[in-house]
């Protein structure tokens, strides 16, 4: 188990990861982490601005919101986090941005289907899209945890994308995929109109990929 040192210095890296990705600009959207032995949640502060940001600039909750360390005010966006690991408590990090391909899609509250094998890898079924409504604002954690379904990332019409992971490094892994894939599929759809693949591929090759890619852990 990562210390909680451990835990802060990933959330840092996390934050990092989705800045030099392109994933965010100046200090839009945010990355987080939770603690669950301790209850802890570490997250980006509100306004502060990747290239300025420390690991110990983190802001640090508990999972009712109240600050517990850290200088700066926790983001404007910790109570949606906080509803995803109260009721997810497979989750263990937190995205949020606002990468151009992928809100291309949540402005047009469409969902993306999974067209490539890509999709299919990572996500497992179609990127849902979360829709907008009147109190949406007070309410976005509801509405993600509403439309997630086994995909790693959830859109949310007229505001952005969110990403999950049972880590934080995780969450941004699939956060940098939904975008290029976002990015693919955008593309394709202004030269025509693609398929998505049948469903028994997509079961296919998320089965491949989450069994036998990469290389097994040495024991």
């Amino acid at each position: 188990m990562p210390t909680f040192e451990q835990l802060r210095k990933e959330v840092w890296e996390a934050n990092l990861g989705i800045y030099r990705a392109g994933l965010v600009t100046m200090h839009s959207g945010n990355a987080s982490g939770i603690d669950r032995g301790l209850g802890r949640v570490v997250i980006k502060p509100s306004g502060m601005d990747y290239e300025k940001l420390k690991p110990s600039d983190l802001a640090v909750t508990d999972l009712e919101g109240r600050k517990l360390s850290g200088r700066w005010n926790p983001s404007v966006d910790l109570p949606h986090h906080l509803f995803i690991y109260r009721h997810r408590p497979d989750i263990g990090g937190v995205v949020h941005t606002h990468s151009n391909y992928a809100t291309s899609f949540a402005l047009l509250g469409r969902p993306i289907p999974a067209y490539l094998t890509a999709i299919a890898d990572e996500f497992g079924m179609e990127i849902p899209c979360a829709p907008y409504t009147d109190n949406i604002a007070d309410h976005i954690g509801e509405a993600i945890l509403q439309a997630m379904g086994k995909a790693p990332a959830v859109l949310l019409a007229h505001h952005g994308a969110f990403a999950f992971g049972p880590t934080p490094r995780a969450a941004v892994k699939a956060a940098v995929m939904l975008e290029d894939v976002a990015k693919t599929c955008h593309l394709a759809c202004l030269l025509g109109r693609p398929k998505p693949l049948p469903p028994e591929e997509v079961r296919k090759w998320y089965d491949r990929y989450h069994t036998t890619y990469g290389q097994a852990k040495k024991r």
